[in-house]
């Protein structure tokens, strides 16, 4: 993992594909593992290195991530992310081409546990959950799209779902319906992250860059 920023009180990284952010089957390495490991041994801390999740990326996701250093650094950007003040943007490549070049989806999601996926259903359903995101066409080639994501909720495969819903599947993302492979993981990423510092209350901004697995027409793009 690529440490982006790190203080007394955060410890940022640009997470790799296939890497969970947590709670991977025994044996297999986490996100949360080694970024404990990494501090335990740079700073020779001894007993528990304690770190906080706050937010997370799946393990086919690439991009910034975010623990907490302390269990108040914790709890205050936990409530950041609860109140959506967090500004979080992806870069995704779909197929096919949005109808329009900046556009807002709006659904109500919820999840089927019994298939690890999340579905899209009616406003009134039972556990039904209000999801919605805006996009922007930064690039197209060959039948594909590459989009710039604003998050405004925080819903478990957002994204994912919502883009696959109106017929612009993610590459790679077999789950919810791509046939194209991708070369590793999905072709979505977290790509920058803005957030209140939980102690300073500065405005910080993160930005990881596009892994090389990505093709080139969408990593030479000039992002925001």
């Amino acid at each position: 993992m690529q440490l982006l920023y790190e203080d007394n009180h955060l410890y940022v990284v640009n997470k790799p594909v296939p890497l969970a952010t947590m709670g991977a089957l025994p044996g297999i390495p986490t996100a949360l593992e080694l970024a404990k490991a990494d501090i335990k041994r740079r700073f020779d801390k001894p007993g528990n290195v304690y770190l906080g999740v706050v937010s997370r990326l799946d393990s086919l996701v690439s991009g910034v991530l975010v623990f907490a250093r302390t269990s108040k650094a914790a709890a205050r950007l936990s409530e950041q992310f609860r109140l959506h003040t967090v500004d979080k943007r992806y870069h995704a490549i779909v197929e096919g081409t949005p109808q329009t070049q900046t556009g807002t989806l709006q659904h109500w999601l919820k999840r089927n546990d019994t298939e690890m996926r999340t579905i899209v259903t009616t406003a009134g359903a039972p556990g039904a959950q209000a999801a919605r995101l805006d996009f922007q066409v930064l690039n197209q080639q060959g039948g594909l799209s590459l989009l710039e994501i604003r998050l405004h909720s925080g819903r478990k495969h957002q994204i994912r779902v919502q883009l696959a819903h109106v017929g612009l599947p993610i590459p790679g993302d077999r789950k919810y319906g791509s046939r194209r492979p991708f070369a590793l993981g999905i072709a979505l990423h977290s790509a920058s992250l803005t957030l209140q510092h939980p102690v300073t209350a500065q405005s910080l901004h993160f930005t990881a860059p596009l892994p090389d697995s990505w093709p080139r027409w969408a990593r030479e793009h000039p992002h925001s």
